[in-house]
């Protein structure tokens, strides 16, 4: 049986959290179900890991690099203003900080790679694709294969939306393309046996430099033990309406209540607001101001049993953000059995095709607004078309969107470079619906 002995790099992994340590830890776990893993992590992990049950040594090991970082933490708080950073910037300072990180994993397993104890390096995080690595060369020169990724990010602002970037504090993404003067950028891909492109966007920005090792496979995935099948909606006088996520411009939760405030009105839509942000007193004023209050509910941060509950009720996921990278909330909708509503940009409109959800065109705020009110008013009239969208979700997401389902995919991937397949894998761009596969 094909197990190889993988030295996974995850400098975020971490169960307790969300985000990329969730993704980071999830995706560890599954590819331990594959392979002989040893899990490279940060120490800030470590409490969380030992209470997940891994032993330290033998499942993972621990690095610290406090004396590096707090000094970055220190200057991206002053240049925050003391109000936080944006995504890019926080990515910036992650990649000076991570080159030490790097440089103690080398010091501690170097001398095993040399001798032969790892099959192959996978750097599973960080996925920022700016963020380089002194591993890729090392390794080349050793003989023992680097895989880099699931990368994702650089996704381009669409047109227009220049007041909404600098809202999210996103100035340093004026200036992203510097990372190409970052040491090591140029031989990280060039040295590595294979790359992973977890979107098409970032798919289309490193393919270039290495074509031929390039696969692409989303970041994101689902645990079904969460995700029983989803229980059978009757059509309902009343749709029922789920937003989850934080409550920031670019995610478009005011969009999605202007869209929607007719048929709350009207009592054909009652809406639910799953999460929190520097929007939320804005939006709560709106509601109270439109006589809206009693059919539409804010209910903050919850539990992820509870974030199940609130979408295993609902009819639609209504998610219009418009700069996605992953979108992990539309697989979670899908999974529940509420019908994802994207835009057509970005992540999400990766994930969810016209069989399982609806993707709604970019566009300037206005022409998105007046395409999500079409979209629910004519979901309202004829909910029935929800329920063969919701199966087809549910079919889609145990095909291909399962941690384990992703866990065999960089399975082939460790076959390929380690010479056990004629070809390189190619799982299709984007990930074809399961009924189309027989």
């Amino acid at each position: 049986m094909f197990r190889p002995r993988v030295l996974l790099v995850g400098e975020a992994a971490n169960p307790e959290w969300a985000s990329v340590p969730l993704v980071g830890y999830s995706h560890a776990r599954a590819l331990a179900d594959v392979a002989d893993v040893h899990l490279v992590t940060h120490l800030r992990n470590r409490a969380a890991l030992l209470r997940a049950g891994l032993v330290e040594d033998r499942d993972f090991t621990a690095l610290a690099t406090d004396a590096v970082v707090r000094p970055l933490r220190w200057l991206s708080r002053r240049l925050g203003a003391g109000s936080g950073l944006g995504w890019t910037s926080v990515s910036a300072f992650s990649a000076l900080s991570y080159y030490r990180f790097e440089d103690l994993l080398w010091r501690r397993f170097g001398e095993r790679l040399r001798r032969g104890d790892f099959d192959i390096v996978h750097r599973l995080t960080p996925l920022s694709p700016v963020t380089p690595s002194l591993l890729a060369a090392r390794c080349r020169r050793i003989g023992v294969p680097f895989i880099l990724g699931p990368l994702n990010g650089g996704l381009p602002w669409p047109p227009g939306y220049d007041r909404v970037r600098l809202r999210e504090r996103e100035w340093f993404s004026y200036l992203r393309p510097a990372y190409k003067l970052l040491p090591r950028h140029r031989s990280t891909l060039t040295d590595a046996a294979a790359v992973i492109a977890g979107s098409r966007s970032t798919w289309s920005e490193i393919v270039g430099k290495c074509r031929d090792r390039c696969i692409y496979i989303p970041e994101n995935a689902i645990d079904p033990v969460r995700f029983p099948p989803p229980k059978a909606r009757r059509p309902s006088d009343c749709l029922r309406a789920v937003f989850l996520g934080r409550l920031v411009p670019y995610k478009g939760p005011d969009m999605l209540l202007e869209a929607a405030a007719p048929m709350i009105r009207d009592g054909k839509l009652r809406l639910t607001f799953i999460g929190d942000g520097p929007m939320r007193a804005d939006l709560e004023q709106t509601v109270r101001s439109l006589g809206l209050k009693e059919a539409v509910t804010f209910s903050g941060w919850v539990d992820q049993r509870e974030v199940h509950r609130h979408l295993d009720e609902a009819d639609v996921l209504a998610f219009p953000s418009i700069r996605e990278f992953g979108g992990a909330v539309a697989l979670e909708g899908m999974a529940s059995g509420a019908v994802p509503i994207v835009m057509d940009y970005g992540g999400p409109a990766e994930l969810v095709t016209d069989e399982c959800g609806y993707q709604i065109p970019m566009g300037a705020r206005s022409e998105i607004i007046e395409r999500l009110r079409a979209l629910t008013l004519a979901i309202c009239r004829d909910p029935a078309q929800l329920a063969p969208r919701r199966e087809a979700g549910y079919r889609r997401v145990l095909a291909s969107f399962t941690w384990a389902a992703k866990a065999r995919q960089v399975l082939e991937i460790y076959r390929w470079v380690l010479g056990g397949r004629p070809g390189k894998p190619d799982f299709g761009m984007p990930l074809i619906d399961s009924r189309t596969t027989g």
